[in-house]
């Protein structure tokens, strides 16, 4: 199968080489000719714009979309949309919001054209592991899809799945990054514990390792944290500001607007939250009131 793939960045590139060792051939758009030539050099196929990549494929057009949630989804989904024709299949692998996948699969139902919304997990890790893909869209184009979904996936009947209607597939792909965000932050809050508990002098390279093997915390971020602090257990020149990437706040949103109780969730958002700020002006605020009606000392900041 001959897919356009637009959007170049490392999972997108990952995502191409992964897919010509499977059989599947590429033809990869990036507004950075650079990325352009990976894929080349690769043995894939590039193209110089998106009129070149459209030219390049057989019908029914197959282009897989991989660039940020957000404007630049619906910018790009607006510049193929007279290039493509009734049959053509758009899929979009990037974390958007899984509302704006439902407006846009109708929009491009409206010009014949199906949507697949896949919510892809596996980051830089995808090409040697294989690729967690939530599918969402309409049966038959899912169907059409599936050699190309069992080549990205660890195997063929496993981590991936056509999980419902067009935008489900963001959903479920949502409430699993959310997931992710209360996993990591239990796992910093223990190993803050651990390193504070100064008198045991606590290897926490070697705990890791011994969780990594039969205990119920067993998992992939385990192993990734293992890793880091086997090179450094102070985690030096890493400064302490964690992003959050949207979808962890869509989660959260949802989950007030269905009235779930999701604790751990959210609270592990507002930790992200508290890591963004540079200013804390409510720590500053509670040092103050504590000041104040206590006459307790106060730390002078810069």
């Amino acid at each position: 199968m001959k897919i356009g793939l637009i959007g170049l960045g490392k999972m997108g590139a990952n995502m191409a080489k992964r897919l010509l060792e499977g059989g599947h051939k590429v033809v990869g758009f990036d507004r950075d000719p650079q990325a352009v030539k990976r894929i080349v050099d690769d043995g894939n196929e590039g193209a110089n714009s998106i009129d070149d990549l459209i030219s390049k494929l057989p019908s029914p057009k197959i282009v897989w979309i991989m660039v940020p949630a957000g404007k630049p989804v619906d910018d790009t989904i607006d510049m193929l949309i007279p290039k493509l024709k009734p049959g053509d299949i758009l899929i979009d692998g990037g974390n958007s919001y899984y509302r704006d996948s439902v407006r846009r699969a109708k929009k491009l139902a409206d010009h014949g054209i199906s949507m697949i919304d896949a919510g892809v997990s596996g980051g830089i890790w995808g090409l040697k592991e294989g690729y967690s893909m939530m599918v969402g869209g309409d049966s038959k184009a899912v169907n059409l899809m599936k050699p190309v979904f069992e080549t990205l996936a660890p195997g063929k009947e496993k981590g991936w799945g056509h999980v419902g209607p067009s935008g489900s597939g963001h959903f479920v792909k949502m409430v699993h990054n959310g997931i992710e965000y209360g996993l990591m932050e239990a796992y910093a809050e223990g190993f803050e514990l651990l390193k504070k508990k100064s008198e045991f002098d606590l290897d926490l390279h070697q705990i890791a390792e011994i969780w990594r093997f039969g205990s119920v915390v067993r998992s992939w971020l385990l192993d990734l944290t293992a890793d880091a602090l086997k090179k450094d257990q102070d985690l030096k020149g890493i400064a302490p500001f964690v992003a959050d990437s949207g979808e962890g706040r869509w989660t959260a949103l949802e989950a007030i607007e269905l009235g779930v109780s999701l604790p751990v969730i959210t609270q592990s958002l507002y930790e992200r939250f508290s890591s963004q700020d540079a200013e804390e002006f409510g720590g500053r605020l509670l040092a103050m009131m504590r000041h104040e009606f206590g006459g307790h000392a106060v730390k002078e900041g810069k």
